[in-house]
């Protein structure tokens, strides 16, 4: 089993259209693991059904027990975090504040606190359009621990595609370069760089493809809407030249794409266009890079 992950330096360069397009590709050989769990977005292309649900509790939220608390004011002066305010006469913990520590209730002369497991989301495994599964989840609102949810995912879709026998695991990973990028792309096999031909496209290419190297995973990148802007397409390709980063392809501005997401359907479903022939063509580079 090999895994590919799927991820870009910027949001809105085409990530997650062309990774639900490759799942289409694939059809029945390929897990679906979408790891964007802080905008999760794949579930819009490949309609899951949602059969299993399961709630995800990482780290621990402090609780006051109104009973035993005897309003002394310990807790909220120690309280780095100011989580501990008074309302209506009484100490509660905000939830938003509160990082889990557990101060609180190790110097409440009462015991009135405890820490309580934080339930920051829900996870998913979900039978998909194209016959294969697909795992997700969505991370609650204002809630931390998205590295830990992402590693959920990636670790029950693996076990899920190993138990099945499948060829492959494709991510669709977070944009950007923090925690949840480093868990997507952690045990990669091959990493998919998606980018557009912007000053910003360019310069959060650079950046991502950073960490990427620190991996040391072989990665490939897809430049999306190349021919909107010529000269910086001319300064990715140098780039790419540069770090040895295979050049998959060069996909023309077309407006299908977002007609297929209008629609519900990825663009190989939507078009019988050249840009279907691209992203087919696209694929098939992809699965020879990584099998080599």
């Amino acid at each position: 089993m090999k895994e590919i992950v799927v991820i870009s330096g910027k949001g809105g360069t085409g990530k997650t259209s062309l990774t639900a397009s490759f799942a289409h590709l694939e059809g029945e050989n390929i897990i679906v693991a979408d790891c964007d769990v802080d905008a999760a977005d794949m579930h819009l292309l490949l309609q899951p059904d949602f059969s299993i649900i399961e709630d995800f509790y990482s780290g621990e939220l402090a609780y006051i027990n109104q009973n035993e608390c005897i309003q002394c004011g310990i807790c909220a002066d120690v309280c780095r975090f100011d989580a501990i305010p008074v309302i209506e006469g009484k100490y509660i913990v905000d939830a938003l504040s509160c990082e889990g520590c557990g101060y609180c209730a190790r110097i409440c002369p009462t015991d009135a606190i405890i820490n309580k497991d934080l339930n920051v989301g829900k996870w998913y495994i979900s039978n998909i359009k194209t016959g294969s599964t697909m795992v997700h989840a969505k991370l609650g609102i204002g809630a931390d621990n998205s590295g830990k949810l992402v590693a959920k995912v990636k670790s029950k879709a693996e076990y899920i595609a190993e138990e099945r026998h499948k060829d492959y695991v494709i991510v669709d990973g977070s944009p950007g370069i923090g925690c949840p990028v480093i868990s997507s792309i952690s045990g990669a096999n091959f990493v998919v760089l998606v980018t557009e031909p912007s000053v910003s496209g360019l310069h959060d290419l650079k950046r991502v493809y950073e960490l990427v190297k620190k991996f040391k995973i072989k990665a490939g990148c897809i430049i999306n809407k190349s021919d909107i802007n010529d000269r910086i397409t001319t300064k990715i390709l140098e780039f790419l030249h540069k770090e040895n980063i295979v050049h998959i392809a060069n996909l023309p501005y077309d407006e299908d794409f977002t007609k297929a997401m209008t629609n519900g359907q990825t663009i190989v479903e939507y078009s019988e266009n050249h840009l279907k022939e691209l992203i087919t063509d696209s694929w098939e580079i992809i699965k020879k890079n990584t099998n080599n």
